[in-house]
C-alpha cells in the first residue's frame, strides 16, 4: 500500500496486527450466537477463555499495527537547516484522484459518525437487558462522549507524527477492535469499551479536515472541507438510523456494536484510496514519496538543496502569540457550540411540552424548524467557498447567537409562543457552525500542527456536550433560559475573538504565511525556510 506503511517490514506487521485483532474479534462471536435463543441477551454469562485470548490478540494486534503504520523518523532529533520547496498547481482543475479521494473520505466519516450516533439507538435495549435505570444506562453514551474528547486530542498529536492517513488507518484498526463490546455480558465492560470507540472516533473527522486542506486545490477547497464534512455527519446518523431499523428487530441492540467489524475492515481497505499529505511527506523527509502523490493529484515536485539560512520568499509567518488567540477564539466557539448542540436542543422538546406543547405538536414544531434548517450545509459551502472564510464562520456563529436571543425571549414569555423561527435560527447556526469551524481551523494552522489545532478544538466541541450530558446524568438541568443565557455569553465572545484574531483563508495557500515548509504556489516557485520539519 503506497505510503501507508514506511518499509515492507512495516507492511506486514500492520497486516498481521489487522489479523490478530479480526481474529480476536471472532473469538467474542460464539457467546452473542449462544444468546440466540434469548433474545441475542448475553447478559450474566460467564466470559470463556476463547473471549478472553480475543482481548488478548485486540490489544497486541493494535499495537502491531501501530508500529507498522509509525514512520520509521518519526522522532527524528533537529536536522540541519534546508530550503524545502513543493510545487504544485493549486488552480488545477479536481482529477479523478481528487473525487476518489474525496468519495473514500465521506465513507470514512460515514463510517465514523456512525459509531457514537448509534448510540441513542442502543438505551433502551442496554435498560431493558442490564435492568437499570435510564440514568444509569446513560453512563455508557457519557463515556463514548467523554472518550471522544480524549481522542480528538489524542489523534491530533498521531496525525502529526504518525501522517493523516496513517492516523486514518490506526482509527479503523480500533473500530474493529471496539466492535466486542456487543459481546459483553455486563455494563461496566461496555461503557469501557464505548470510551475505547469513542476514543477511536473522536480524531477522524479533524484529521480528515487536515488531510483535506493540504491535499485539495485552492479553488476547490473551502467547499469541499464543508461538504465532505456535513455529508459525512449526516450520512452516518442515517446509516446508524438504518441499521438498527433492519438489524436491531432481529439480532438485538448489540448488532450495532458488532457493525464495527465489518465497517471498521471497509475503512481500511479504502485506505488504498487515500493518499498521504505531500506536506507531512515532505516534513518526514520523504520526499520522493511526496513527489509520487503529487503526480497522482495534479503535478508538482519537491526540490531540496542545503543553504544557510537567510529570508524567504513569500513568507510572513504568524506569531506564535496570534496563533495561541486564534485557538483561544475557536475553542470558545467549539465549547458554546457543543452545549448548544448536545444540551440545549436536547432538553428543548421535554421544556416545550412542560409550556403546555403535547409531544405531537412540540415534535412537529420542532420538525418543522429542522425543515428550515436543511439546507444549510449548502448555504454555508457556498458562502465559505464563493463569500469569505473568515466572513462564513462569523455568519454562523451570529446564528447561533440569533437563535439563543430567540430562545431566550420565548422562555421569558408568560403564554404559548411558536418558537419555529428562534428554534430554526438555533439549529441553522449549529448546523453552519459545526460544517464550518473544523474546516476553518484546519486551513488557519500550519501543517506541523495542524492535526494537534483542529483536534483540539474538535475535542472543545464534545467537552461542551460533555458538561451538558453530566448535567443530566446528576438531574441538574437549570431552566432553558439560564442555559440559554449562559451559552449566549461565549458565543457571542467567540463572535468577537474571532473578527479580530481570524484570517481570510479563501482562495489562499493553507501554508503561505505560516512558519513551515512545503508551500504550493500556483504560478512561481516559493522557497521557504524551515528549521527542523520534525519540531
Amino acid at each position: 500500500m503506497q505510503t501507508m506503511v514506511t518499509g515492507r517490514p512495516g507492511l506486514w506487521a500492520f497486516v498481521l496486527g489487522c489479523i490478530a485483532v479480526t481474529i480476536g474479534v471472532a473469538l467474542h462471536l460464539p457467546m452473542f450466537l449462544m444468546a440466540r435463543g434469548m433474545g441475542y441477551r448475553t447478559v450474566g454469562m460467564p466470559m470463556d477463555v476463547g473471549m478472553l485470548v480475543g482481548m488478548a490478540l485486540i490489544v497486541g494486534g493494535t499495537g502491531l499495527a501501530a508500529y507498522g503504520l509509525l514512520p520509521g523518523d518519526a522522532m527524528r532529533l533537529r536536522r540541519q537547516l534546508t530550503y524545502m520547496t513543493v510545487i504544485g498547481l493549486q488552480d488545477a482543475p479536481l482529477r479523478a484522484s481528487h473525487w476518489v479521494m474525496m468519495g473514500a473520505l465521506i465513507v470514512a466519516l460515514v463510517i465514523d459518525v456512525m459509531k457514537p450516533a448509534a448510540l441513542g439507538f442502543t438505551l433502551s435495549g442496554m435498560t431493558s437487558e442490564y435492568g437499570v435505570s435510564r440514568a444509569t444506562a446513560s453512563l455508557v453514551p457519557f463515556a463514548a462522549l467523554s472518550g471522544t474528547v480524549a481522542g480528538s486530542i489524542l489523534w491530533g498529536f498521531v496525525a502529526d507524527i504518525y501522517g493523516r492517513k496513517a492516523s486514518i488507518l490506526l482509527s479503523a484498526v480500533m473500530f474493529v477492535g471496539t466492535s466486542i463490546c456487543g459481546a459483553m455480558p455486563s455494563l461496566a465492560w461496555n461503557i469501557a469499551m464505548c470510551f475505547m470507540m469513542g476514543a477511536a472516533a473522536g480524531g477522524m473527522l479533524p484529521v480528515t479536515y487536515a488531510l483535506l486542506a493540504e491535499m485539495m486545490p485552492n479553488r476547490h477547497r473551502g467547499w469541499s472541507l464543508v461538504l465532505i464534512g456535513g455529508l459525512g455527519a449526516a450520512g452516518g446518523y442515517f446509516a446508524a438510523s438504518g441499521l438498527s431499523a433492519l438489524l436491531q428487530p432481529i439480532f438485538g441492540w448489540r448488532i450495532l456494536w458488532l457493525a464495527n467489524l465489518p465497517t471498521g475492515l471497509l475503512l481500511i481497505v479504502l485506505g488504498r484510496l487515500i493518499p498521504e499529505s505531500p506536506r507531512f511527506l515532505v516534513v518526514q523527509g520523504r520526499t520522493h514519496e511526496a513527489e509520487m502523490v503529487l503526480a497522482r493529484f495534479g503535478g508538482g515536485r519537491v526540490t531540496r538543496q542545503d543553504a544557510v539560512l537567510t529570508d524567504a520568499v513569500g513568507v510572513a509567518p504568524l506569531s506564535t502569540l496570534r496563533n495561541a488567540g486564534a485557538l483561544i477564539a475557536f475553542s470558545i466557539a467549539a465549547l458554546a457550540w457543543g452545549c448548544a448542540n448536545f444540551g440545549l436542543l436536547l432538553w428543548l422538546p421535554a421544556d416545550l411540552v412542560a409550556r403546555g406543547y403535547s409531544v405531537g405538536v412540540a415534535s412537529g414544531l420542532l420538525a418543522k424548524a429542522s425543515l428550515i434548517a436543511v439546507p444549510t450545509i449548502f448555504v454555508a459551502a457556498l458562502l465559505y467557498s464563493r463569500w469569505s472564510s473568515k466572513g462564513a464562520l462569523l455568519a454562523a456563529i451570529s446564528m447561533l447567537v440569533l437563535g439563543l436571543v430567540g430562545v431566550l425571549w420565548v422562555e421569558r414569555q408568560s403564554g404559548i409562543v411558536s418558537p419555529v423561527l428562534p428554534v430554526a435560527a438555533l439549529i441553522v447556526g449549529v448546523n453552519a457552525i459545526i460544517a464550518i469551524l473544523l474546516p476553518y481551523v484546519a486551513e488557519s494552522f500550519p501543517a506541523r500542527i495542524r492535526g494537534r489545532a483542529t483536534g483540539w478544538v474538535a475535542a472543545c466541541s464534545k467537552a461542551g456536550g460533555l458538561g451538558a450530558q453530566g448535567l443530566a446524568i446528576a438531574g441538574a438541568v437549570p431552566p432553558l433560559a439560564t442555559v440559554s443565557g449562559l451559552i449566549l455569553v461565549p458565543t457571542a465572545a467567540s463572535f468577537v475573538l474571532v473578527a479580530w484574531l481570524g484570517r481570510e483563508t479563501k482562495g489562499r495557500d493553507v501554508d503561505v504565511l505560516q512558519p513551515t515548509i512545503g508551500a504550493y504556489e500556483p504560478l512561481r516557485q516559493t522557497t521557504i525556510v524551515a528549521d527542523d520539519p520534525q519540531v
